[in-house]
């Protein structure tokens, strides 16, 4: 019987000829993550082990991104630990502020992370390397210090769940609407401790951008990973960027898989997901009128230059509702400079909108766009648990750029097609 894409890269990272769900394995690790709220935590776990040096300076990525520019005293402290951690090892790939950006929009940008690959971080949403056709899933803390320390981890084989999503994409329907429309159809743990497998017509006709926006959300279907198999379009984005030699990795035709979903492109409109779960997904013509007071467009699920793009052209020659808030972080600095160059900021501070420097903020009611008591946000974030972005007694509904950025202009969640 031959093995799924996750597989084989968990045989071949733990020198075996195959793997079988189920089996616990250790495993060569190609990349280990931190940012700011978890690497303070490894690095102490890290120093208990009596480990004098990383097990490699240029396999460990540490980005300070949920509280940075840090927005207190605690904050800074946290990013003090890992910047001093950092000079200390020699760390090779730690981003400071000013070349920083969101950790899951940086790495793939910066080629760390590659097709065929195993990539840990302290970060549940690490999954979003999938879209590169690596195996990356998030983990403890503690797990990150002892990768740290030996270039390895232990792995339970995850079952694979394979998902084809035939014919094509309806207009301003993404990758963000065919994840929500998948987690509405199976559940918050409908692939819990699964990999999933994304093929299919319209994944092969999605961009890398979107690619990386579907896999990053396989988590909130309480997956171990997300993955789509590498083709041109993954090899276009690494052949220019990639910092080390790679080799993808591609299903047997004979692998087996725990379930196969079939879903159809004209079933898929856009998607907004209703509090307090990513599951509770409606197509944006049954959402009916909701009011909102703050859009957040950015995140490491929807923070990329096609998202930036399709704002722009949503928000040009508009104005923001004079009841909402819009707020746009771009995902890196790179991706903040080139939406400066095609005049993107410009359209943005015209509509009246506030750009960020790239951080995670608003998204995990850190900083930069917190809700007060009975606010409701339309966001391009991935998750809208209770509390999320601020007050428990406030609402966040997720949706992709397009809805977003037409809503901040009527007021309430509305399809692109209201201010076009």
């Amino acid at each position: 019987m031959g093995m799924t894409i996750a597989e084989k890269i968990l045989a071949r990272h733990a020198d075996k000829d195959s793997v079988r769900p189920g089996e616990l394995i250790n495993a060569r690790v190609d990349l280990v993550l931190g940012n700011d709220v978890t690497a303070p935590v490894a690095i102490r776990e890290f120093r208990r082990l009596g480990v004098g040096k990383v097990f490699d300076k240029d396999r460990i990525a540490l980005v300070p991104d949920h509280f940075t520019p840090n927005k207190d005293i605690q904050s800074a402290e946290q990013a003090k630990i890992i910047r001093e951690f950092a000079r200390e090892q020699d760390i090779t790939y730690y981003f400071e502020v000013g070349r920083m950006g969101i950790e899951h929009a940086l790495l793939p940008e910066e080629g760390l992370a590659l097709p065929g690959e195993i990539i840990i971080g302290a970060d549940s949403h690490t999954c979003t390397y999938g879209a590169l056709g690596a195996l990356a899933t998030g983990v403890g803390s503690t797990d990150m210090a002892a990768a740290m320390a030996l270039g390895e981890a232990w792995f339970k084989v995850p079952p694979t769940l394979k998902f084809v999503f035939n014919g094509t994409l309806r207009p301003w329907v993404s990758g963000k609407d065919l994840i929500l429309y998948l987690i509405g159809k199976i559940g918050v743990d409908g692939a819990l401790y699964r990999s999933m497998e994304f093929t299919g017509e319209m994944i092969a006709n999605l961009s890398m951008d979107s690619r990386l926006s579907m896999c990053n959300m396989a988590i909130e279907a309480g997956a171990k990973c997300g993955i789509i198999a590498p083709d041109t379009v993954t090899l276009d984005y690494v052949s220019a960027r990639a910092k080390r030699p790679y080799e993808p990795v591609y299903p047997d035709a004979d692998a087996e898989y725990e379930k196969v979903y079939t879903f159809n492109g004209a079933d898929i409109e856009p998607q907004v997901a209703f509090p307090h779960l990513p599951e509770n997904t409606r197509g944006i013509s049954e959402v009916g009128e909701i009011s909102i007071d703050q859009v957040v467009i950015g995140s490491c699920t929807n923070g990329r230059m096609e998202d930036l793009r399709v704002a722009a052209q949503l928000l040009k020659g508009k104005k923001v509702h004079k009841n909402v808030r819009l707020i746009i972080i771009p995902g890196t600095q790179n991706i903040w400079r080139q939406a400066l160059q095609e005049g993107l900021i410009d359209i943005f501070l015209a509509a009246e909108a506030v750009v960020s420097t790239p951080t995670c903020g608003p998204c995990l009611g850190g900083h930069m766009g917190i809700l007060a008591k009975g606010e409701r946000a339309l966001a391009t974030t991935n998750r809208n648990f209770v509390g999320r972005m601020g007050h428990p007694e406030s609402e966040v509904y997720l949706c992709n750029p397009a809805v977003a950025s037409a809503s901040a202009v009527t007021g309430k969640i509305s399809a692109p097609e209201e201010v076009l």
